[in-house]
């Protein structure tokens, strides 16, 4: 069966472009609405609380029913609704109770197509960059035509785009083929002692680390850009410019992996987020740090979460493909964003900014320390991935 590269692709496109006009712009409208940095930082962990839940669930009745696809259909319909009631929706409470609602449905969509797209790709998973990239086309359309567009009319039309935008993922989702996987009776290793190996527990320490550093990124980068007197507009290309260095790795990752290991892609990409932090850290009045900084993102995303993905469709199989996928969501950006974006939130006025990001830093150097020491050792497992 021919791959559904456009469809797939399609998805990859409009769920990005919804993340590109909701992550870098959602906090200057909750701060729009009144909130303080202490509430924007609590409404982004109550998104990252829900995401620790929710993928593992939809995950375990995806691999139980092997209705991947339906489920997530069903999850980007109600996603689109819920997040329209943000067009009406006032005051603390009303928003959070939103947030929750949409995030668990919003959080299911991802995982489980991650496995739908590996598993149409079969032997051919080293493909998933080229597929994943329009991804961040579709952030980087979003990212620069929101931006300008927020910047010569009201913040108020935010949920309103956003909407839009998760509409759209419904109805590519109802155009992708769906996926039937074939129960065999051979043995197979139980989630357990998947989970019991080292190596994974390593991985999904790591990989939480990373993403509580990306949190004060996520959730600040835009007010931090503000308070240095940068442009709605200069926000947004900085933001676009971090996803073009992101593209051009995607590209290019089939060949990087064959020149390279996954454990040393792994090592550089984690060291590259050390640097970038500090960058951020320690040089925002400078507008070519901010930008070398930016570039940085090739490595300390896209590096990271192409081999990531890899190495979970290695550790896990396709029998337990939609839990893997789900359980490396829940942990990282699940439980490693609420974490990132709590306490991002709680220290960024205590502290400031500059100490919030070296703390960042100093995570990423912890998870350079237990990637050298557990992740990849063996052997190169490229060879298993890219026959």
């Amino acid at each position: 069966m021919a791959v559904p590269y456009w469809r797939l692709s399609g998805f990859y496109f409009f769920y990005f472009a919804t993340v590109g006009g909701f992550i870098p712009y959602w906090s200057l409208y909750l701060k729009e609405n009144g909130f303080s940095s202490a509430e924007i930082g609590e409404l982004s962990a109550l998104l990252g609380a829900t995401r620790i839940v929710a993928p593992m669930l939809w995950g375990w009745v995806a691999d139980r029913t092997g209705k991947s696809l339906r489920i997530i259909r069903i999850a980007c319909f109600f996603a689109a609704l819920i997040f329209a009631g943000f067009i009406v929706a006032h005051g603390y409470f009303y928003f959070a109770l939103l947030s929750v609602a949409f995030s668990i449905f919003w959080n299911a969509a991802l995982p489980q197509f991650e496995a739908v797209t590996l598993f149409h790709l079969k032997q051919q998973a080293h493909r998933y960059s080229r597929i994943r990239l329009w991804g961040s086309i579709g952030f980087i359309a979003a990212v620069l035509g929101i931006g300008r567009l927020l910047d010569m009319h009201v913040l108020s039309l935010l949920p309103w785009i956003v909407t839009g935008l998760l509409s759209c993922i419904w109805l590519v989702s109802l155009m992708t083929p769906a996926i039937e996987v074939v129960k065999d009776n051979a043995k197979k290793v139980g989630m357990l002692g998947i989970l019991k190996q080292p190596e994974v527990l390593a991985f999904f320490a790591v990989n939480m680390l990373l993403q509580l550093a990306h949190a004060p990124y996520y959730v600040f980068y835009s007010l931090y850009l503000k308070q240095h007197d940068y442009s709605t507009t200069l926000t947004g290309g900085l933001w676009a410019l971090a996803v073009v260095a992101e593209i051009v790795l995607f590209i290019n990752m089939a060949r990087v992996f064959k020149r390279y290991s996954m454990r040393r892609i792994l090592l550089w990409s984690i060291l590259l987020a050390v640097v970038r932090w500090l960058m951020i850290a320690w040089g925002a009045s400078y507008l070519w740090v901010l930008v070398c900084a930016q570039f940085l993102h090739a490595a300390t995303f896209a590096g990271v979460h192409a081999v990531a993905i890899l190495l979970v469709y290695q550790y896990f199989g396709q029998h337990h493909q939609g839990k893997g996928q789900a359980l490396y969501s829940s942990l990282s950006f699940g439980l490693g964003g609420m974490l990132g974006s709590y306490f991002s939130g709680y220290y960024w006025e205590l502290l400031g900014a500059q100490l919030v990001y070296s703390i960042a830093a100093g995570c990423c150097g912890l998870a350079l320390l237990i990637a050298y020491l557990w992740i990849g050792r063996e052997n190169g497992q490229n060879k298993l991935l890219l026959s």
